[in-house]
């Protein structure tokens, strides 16, 4: 091909996009890619997991407001940190990463959160009308319910007697006015805690669940 005849098909494509404007004919646009965009590539959770529930962010907002309050309550006199010097010792215990079923997890998150329900009279005997308490008392049952729901066997979750619960609050009591807050702070923080860490393990073991029928369904025996 001639310069010549290179140049003047050069110049019939730059002048083409001019003649359809000028027809008034809609110029073809162009794929528009967006920051971060990975056009539908990115992985993403079935919103049916119980760990993809909002719930969990609702959680995790209300520590935030929670550890604001504690600071503008005792400013200077007492860092959030200290808090674990005041941890209760009956604090029920997480579902673990590993070596634990899906069923025996969301068994283990039910029965804490039973007893949270219990610590939470305290926070309520020390703070009442709290609004983070009110706050984490609503999302600890909503949670409850949401876990009960995809339990199997939920009448093997019990909550504490009435005797026990009693005896519970008043191992917790002191007569130390700041001792009393500080303990009810701690229950709050570790709530959190308990709920943050729990959804991290649940949804290890529902991705891993959902990975494994995944492979049944495209190599059935």
């Amino acid at each position: 091909m001639s310069s010549e005849m290179y140049a003047h098909i050069l110049a019939l494509g730059l002048l083409a996009p001019l003649v359809l404007r000028a027809a008034g004919a809609p110029l073809p646009e162009a794929p528009t890619v967006l920051p971060g965009d990975t056009s539908g590539e990115e992985e993403t959770e079935p919103s049916d997991l119980l760990s993809s529930s909002p719930v969990w962010d609702s959680v995790v907002g209300i520590a935030k407001k929670h550890q604001k309050a504690f600071e503008d309550e005792f400013q200077n006199n007492a860092k959030y940190h200290l808090l674990d010097e005041y941890k209760v010792s009956q604090l029920p215990v997480n579902c673990p990463s590993s070596n634990f079923s899906k069923e025996a997890c969301l068994h283990r998150l039910a029965q804490g959160l039973t007893i949270y329900t219990s610590l939470l009279k305290y926070v309520e005997k020390v703070y009442p009308g709290s609004r983070n308490l009110f706050e984490a008392k609503h999302y600890t049952g909503l949670l409850l319910r949401l876990i009960k729901q995809k339990m199997k066997k939920t009448e093997e979750v019990t909550g504490l007697s009435s005797s026990q619960e009693e005896s519970l609050l008043e191992s917790l009591d002191n007569q130390d006015v700041f001792h009393r807050k500080m303990t009810a702070h701690s229950i709050l923080q570790q709530l959190f805690v308990f709920l943050v860490d729990g959804k991290r393990a649940l949804r290890r073991k529902e991705r891993r669940r959902g990975r494994v029928l995944a492979v049944a369904m495209y190599h059935p025996l």
